[in-house]
């Protein structure tokens, strides 16, 4: 039988070998289910590598879809989603504010037990044109992971002088205030101090899923969408 102080060695090369294991993989999928096409802009933070070419065209009604993994290793950017390209980056909205803003950090050890968090959030401090949702799909990770983000298009009741107007007279962005956009919107960050208010601790997701128009704060039946494919914008 082993003694105490072995079974404490064991438990240390078994912690130490978690730990430098590789984190389990996951991956990136956009999805486009908006009725018209959407240009998404990926940016790594300083010093971390890009996942991915910037100018990809999602076509809308469901037909644009792509995945792409993200590191094996810690990683952190930002998405936002552009409109009215000709081609990127010319763009109606997204390329400056106001646009909101996806944050996905990945393989994070970050006040964590484990290296291999992900945190994510939509981001309405710069304003808003595109209703974006991030669903996590835990496949084989665990914690709470919450559908995070904004289902409703806050352009449409955007205070006329907080509009922005694109081609053809159309509300194609809106700069606030936040108290519209936290109403309309709980579960996005509406200030620099702004958090929401659901518990947020996910580890191992196999995929982190951001979905422009989504129809509500919930997974989309796949049988409702259509057939997805991938358009890649043409210089």
């Amino acid at each position: 039988m082993a003694g105490m102080g072995e079974r404490l060695v064991i438990g240390a090369l078994l912690a130490a070998a978690f730990l430098a294991a590789p984190a389990a993989g996951t991956t990136l999928t956009l999805h486009n289910l908006c009725p018209y096409p959407v240009w998404p802009l990926v940016t790594p933070n300083t010093g971390f590598p890009s996942i991915c070419g910037n100018d990809i065209r999602l076509e809308g009604n469901g037909h644009g879809l792509v995945s792409f993994p993200f590191p094996a290793t810690f990683w952190s950017g930002q998405l936002v989603a552009r409109t009215g390209c000709a081609p990127p980056p010319r763009c109606e909205t997204g390329s400056k504010r106001p646009a909101g803003v996806v944050q996905l950090t990945v393989h994070s050890a970050e006040g964590a037990p484990r290296p291999d968090l992900a945190v994510y959030s939509v981001s309405l401090v710069g304003g808003f044109n595109v209703p974006v949702v991030v669903s996590p799909q835990v496949i084989g990770g665990d914690g709470p992971c919450p559908a995070l983000g904004c289902a409703a298009d806050l352009n449409a009741g955007c205070p006329p002088a907080q509009r922005v107007v694109g081609a053809g007279g159309r509300v194609v962005a809106c700069n606030g205030p936040p108290g519209y956009f936290k109403q309309r919107c709980p579960l996005t960050r509406t200030t620099p101090v702004d958090r929401e208010p659901v518990e947020q601790h996910c580890y191992a997701p196999g995929e982190l899923k951001v979905v422009f128009c989504q129809p509500a704060m919930v997974d989309v039946d796949a049988d409702a969408a259509a057939q997805p494919d991938v358009v890649v914008a043409e210089n």
